[in-house]
């Protein structure tokens, strides 16, 4: 039976680019939930208030520029499922529509003005969909990504349903609540996930219901509930409602790079703290996760003026690896 298709073509007031902006979500090569076609069209799978669903948006990153100034993208996006509909009118809020930029000042430091300048089509969006990125964060918590991207693909492989409408091959939609707390130990112990991060999930799926109300309210009360549950900590939380709500200021305060990345973006540091990240984010209070987007998407560069150069230029520069990269532990061998 082919799934019936619901479509929408929607005129953004502003400009933005859809790849960067909902590029966020995909966790990784092969990723169940998120794929990109060869003709470069983005699909999403979700388990919406209205049930699984399927979207397909058309990559664009081309906008009209009016006499005035103002900007603005044509999008185009088809869904299946229960939950097309849903899809369709969160769309919107996923590519930025709700994204407030006032009060953020880029000409605070030079190379965050020019990533801006550069990044027109920034936004922030907000999948709307809290436990969808919850559990990927938690998976992710104190280990290499490409062992969190392994577990999150064999997890979904098994325990996710199949997508509605033509959704590339291997694409899954994410469990309910109740097929999560149900995941037996030697399950999660063959994706590779201990104990500790198996429990927190299981935890926060008993009360998935409460959660996802947690984005009716204000980003410090999300914040501040989120971290009642034993196991979820400032980062987790911060990853989780920097994808779910948009939250322009939650930091990512205890990641393994980001601290170091910003110090040497922001100030030239090999080496910095949380402490050391969060002063020099300070001018930025109220959008420090917008700043931190943009200096990745600068490359992480900081000013270099090499000898006998004209202005400053900003590049890919990273802090100088010290030390081993960390291994990627493989649980499924104990």
């Amino acid at each position: 039976m082919v799934e019936p298709m619901l479509e929408t073509d929607w005129l953004a007031p502003f400009a933005v680019d859809v790849r960067v902006t909902l590029g966020v979500h995909g966790r990784g090569r092969g990723d169940p939930t998120y794929q990109v076609d060869d003709g470069g069209a983005i699909w999403r799978t979700s388990l919406t208030p209205d049930g699984p669903g399927t979207i397909r948006v058309l990559p664009t990153s081309v906008w009209v520029v009016a006499p005035d100034g103002s900007a603005s993208t044509r999008v185009r996006a088809r869904a299946w499922g229960p939950g097309a509909q849903w899809l369709l009118a969160a769309l919107p809020g996923a590519l930025g529509g709700d994204d407030d930029v006032s009060g953020f000042d880029p000409s605070c430091h030079p190379l965050i003005w020019e990533s801006a300048r550069s990044h027109p089509g920034f936004r922030l969006g907000r999948s709307g969909r809290l436990m969808e990125s919850l559990v990927p964060a938690i998976l992710e918590q104190k280990v290499v990504i490409l062992e969190a991207h392994r577990a999150w693909r064999i997890l979904l492989s098994k325990f996710g349903t199949e997508p509605p409408g033509p959704a590339p091959r291997g694409m899954r939609v994410f469990p309910d609540p109740g097929t999560w707390r149900r995941i037996p130990s030697w399950e999660w112990h063959r994706a590779g996930v201990e104990g500790v991060r198996a429990e927190t999930i299981i935890r926060a799926a008993t009360v998935a219901s409460s959660l996802e109300r947690l984005l009716e309210v204000g980003h410090e009360e999300a914040d501040r509930k989120l971290r009642t549950i034993p196991g979820i900590g400032i980062w987790t939380s911060a990853e989780a409602r920097q994808r779910a709500a948009g939250d322009p200021d939650a930091v990512s305060v205890g990641d393994y790079h980001l601290k170091n990345i910003v110090g040497w973006a922001l100030a030239g540091q090999d080496r910095s703290t949380d402490e050391e990240m969060l002063a020099l984010l300070e001018p930025f209070k109220g959008h420090r996760h917008r700043a931190t987007r943009l200096i990745g998407l600068s490359g992480g560069g900081r000013p270099a003026r090499p000898a006998g150069s004209g202005p400053a230029r900003y590049g890919a520069v990273r802090p100088q690896r010290r030390g081993p990269r960390m291994s990627v532990r493989d649980y499924r061998k104990f």
